[in-house]
């Protein structure tokens, strides 16, 4: 028990300091001391003041010393509570002489102002000049100044960081300590500019009361005491110039710490480290030894003066240059690294992240955090986008640097699989081409990488020319993120795994309990939940609504496990869901149907093998994709959505044989069409399609 409370007197002391020390301030501004105490309590101000002086010097950062502001306040809060005791020494006991206020003040009255207070007052009015409207005034613009460009940067920091984390190059716990580093930037800098209000007002109120004691004093000493106007003049002025120069050196200290606190960069070193670094360049100091060299010898300048300073900054530059010579040595070897190393970890087996965008160090600009990272934020809207359309989470897209791709050219892979490449200029603007372009506009040719659309790289300046002209214009992040938000959506059913159908059933599980448990693992083995999401995200179908999907998998769960079977038992009734994916509400569903005798044969085609993705005679599937992509090419071009219907069995190798043929048709068995839409049967192929093709 005794080491217990032995460990806990530390924190406590600690704790119990701060309560202690205000109480000490308001004491001293309502109980009288002696002399001798207020001795002490002045050489502990100058005692404070000097160690926040070093620990500014010190810092590495002004973060590292972020209680500063509050410091700065009680420091402040201190000295003007001597000021009211020292003043109350003064007036009451100043008749008995100069050493009745104490000896400090004494010091600072006859010592450093050789007794005359005539001079006191103006050296202190020099001070107060000096601190008030040069070190104060220009520290508190500057404080002001980073305040307000600190609170505007902050949410593009906190883009930035949310970037980051979305590209992977940050984890959760270095995400949330720089947010917080963030937050006590911002804290910081404001509290900096209303601290320096604090070393206004203090030199203020050092003015008003060296008045009220110069006029106090005299009234006292002439009237109270029976002293003579130049007896009471002698003391009491000698002793307010003491007292308000022993307050005044402190309070020029901590001003020239809050100065420099505000005015230094963000760096590893300390100041005095980065002041010997950036001025330890001997071409600065050449010039300067040259400059004084040749002031020193023009007839009427003090040569006894120019010419040692030329010599000792001669000096300096050859030591300079020596130092760096000896640091860097030219016949220094590269450090060359060995031949079997044994540094080997995961992370050179294997890629951790599910989507990788590689960028050429051309493309870094993008992702800079000066240039406020427009490659990063775009791709966190794509994600976010994308989540809410598909219904589940997409991971996040690790952007890095490749530096065996071309500077402007980015990669595109998806789980290990590049998927997608193609070229972008962080200078220039896409200029897309239109059907009608009513004039040229000089620039580089190429294609759009998500589209394949004619294209070309022009200048930002023609921007406006390129407009007027009928082109769309786009930014290079737009670009890569518009290629990536394709790959992406056609991509969706790779990213979702086990992982996301749990998380899926968990979300269910709050609002749906029962629910959840009819495809729970006791009911359903997760594969088959995950499988079954995986193919309906294949053909474009969302998750989102995955309440009602999670419905139609428990409803027919008890008839069969198998992932495609089961598929087809859930999509008639996921069919209004399934229609309003591609086709808008309220306009007539437009169809292509096959003729009866071609619709016989793919039925009994798919029967003789119900496993086959797509058991088609070879010469059949392929005249039958073309007639359906000739059928399809009128509606798609006039931009109105088109499905193929067919008959549940053969449906899913039917979307199969049109994927493989490069034709993203949706196809939809006739239990999938919604009661409640009206359809419009375009075209009827497969007319001539049974017939057998003449022998070439």
């Amino acid at each position: 028990m005794s080491a217990a409370l032995s460990a806990r007197m530390p924190a406590f002391a600690g704790a119990a300091l701060l309560p202690v020390s205000i109480l000490l301030v308001v004491m001293l501004m309502v109980v009288p001391i002696p002399a001798a105490l207020l001795d002490v309590f002045f050489v502990g101000n100058i005692l404070l003041s000097l160690v926040m002086l070093m620990v500014v010097l010190h810092a590495a950062r002004p973060l590292d010393i972020s209680s500063f502001p509050t410091v700065l306040l009680f420091a402040t809060l201190f000295r003007l509570a001597l000021n009211v005791a020292s003043t109350r020494v003064v007036l009451v006991s100043g008749h008995e002489g100069t050493h009745a206020a104490g000896h400090v003040i004494e010091a600072f009255g006859k010592a450093m102002i050789g007794g005359n207070f005539v001079v006191g007052i103006i050296v202190f009015l020099i001070l107060m000049i000096v601190n008030l409207g040069v070190i104060a005034k220009g520290a508190g613009r500057v404080s002001e100044v980073s305040a307000r460009f600190t609170l505007d940067a902050l949410p593009g920091k906190q883009m930035a960081i949310d970037a980051d984390l979305n590209a992977g190059m940050l984890t959760p716990e270095q995400a949330r300590e720089r947010r917080q580093e963030v937050a006590t930037e911002a804290d910081f800098y404001g509290s900096m500019d209303g601290a320096s209000k604090f070393v206004k007002g203090d030199a203020v109120a050092g003015i008003l009361i060296l008045v009220i004691n110069i006029v106090g004093g005299l009234a006292i000493g002439t009237l109270s005491h029976g002293l003579s106007l130049t007896e009471a003049a002698n003391v009491y002025l000698l002793l307010s110039v003491g007292d308000a120069l022993v307050a005044q050196v402190p309070a020029l200290l901590l001003s020239i710490a809050a100065a420099i606190l505000v005015t230094r960069t963000t760096e590893k070193n300390n100041l005095s480290a980065q002041l010997f670094r950036q001025f330890a360049a001997p071409a600065a100091w050449w010039p300067v030894a040259a400059i004084l060299g040749l002031l020193g010898v023009v007839p009427g300048m003090p040569s006894i003066v120019l010419i040692p300073a030329a010599a000792v900054a001669a000096t300096i530059a050859w030591r300079l240059g020596r130092k760096a010579e000896a640091a860097v040595p030219a016949d220094a070897p590269a450090p060359a690294r060995p031949a079997d190393d044994p540094t080997i970890d995961w992370s050179e087996v294997g890629e951790n992240a599910q989507v990788n965008l590689e960028i050429g160090y051309g493309l870094i600009p993008l992702v800079d955090a000066a240039a406020g990272t427009p490659l990063m934020t775009r791709i966190t809207g794509i994600r976010r986008q994308l989540s809410k359309e598909l219904g589940f989470v997409m991971p996040m897209v690790r952007v890095r640097d490749d530096l065996g791709l071309p500077p402007h050219a980015y990669r595109i892979a998806i789980v290990g699989e590049t998927i997608g490449e193609g070229e972008a200029w962080p200078a220039d603007l896409l200029a897309l081409e239109a059907d009608v372009v009513t004039a040229e506009i000089p620039g580089r040719q190429t294609r759009d990488p998500a589209f394949g659309l004619p294209a070309r790289w022009i200048e930002p300046e023609r921007e406006q020319e390129a407009l007027a002209a009928g082109y769309t214009v786009v930014d290079p992040a737009t670009v890569i993120g518009t290629h990536l938000h394709k790959l992406l959506r056609a991509q969706a059913h790779h990213l979702f795994g086990q992982d996301e159908a749990h998380a899926l059933i968990e979300v269910l599980g709050q609002r749906h309990p029962q629910l959840a448990q009819s495809i729970g693992t006791k009911a359903l083995p997760l594969p088959v939940t995950t499988a079954v999401c995986r193919m309906l995200l294949e053909e474009s179908v969302s998750l989102r609504e995955f309440p009602r999907i999670a419905a139609a998998i428990g409803q027919f769960a008890a008839k069969t496990q198998e992932p495609a079977e089961l598929l087809e038992l859930v999509r008639p009734a996921l069919g209004g869901l399934i229609v309003a994916g591609f086709a808008p509400p309220g306009a007539p569903l437009k169809l292509i149907a096959m003729a009866p005798p071609l619709e016989q044969l793919l039925v009994s085609a798919q029967r003789a093998a119900p496993h086959a993705a797509w058991p088609f005679e070879p010469q059949l599937a392929t005249r039958l994709s073309e007639a359906v992509a000739q059928a399809a090419e009128g509606p798609l071009a006039a931009g109105d959505p088109v499905a193929l219907v067919s008959q549940p069995g053969p449906r899913r190798a039917l979307w199969n044989l049109l994927r493989s043929s490069g034709h993203a048709i949706p196809v939809l068995a006739f239990t999938e069409l919604p009661d409640n839409r009206a359809v419009d049967v375009v075209a009827v192929v497969g007319e001539d399609l049974t017939e057998t093709p003449p022998a070439s």
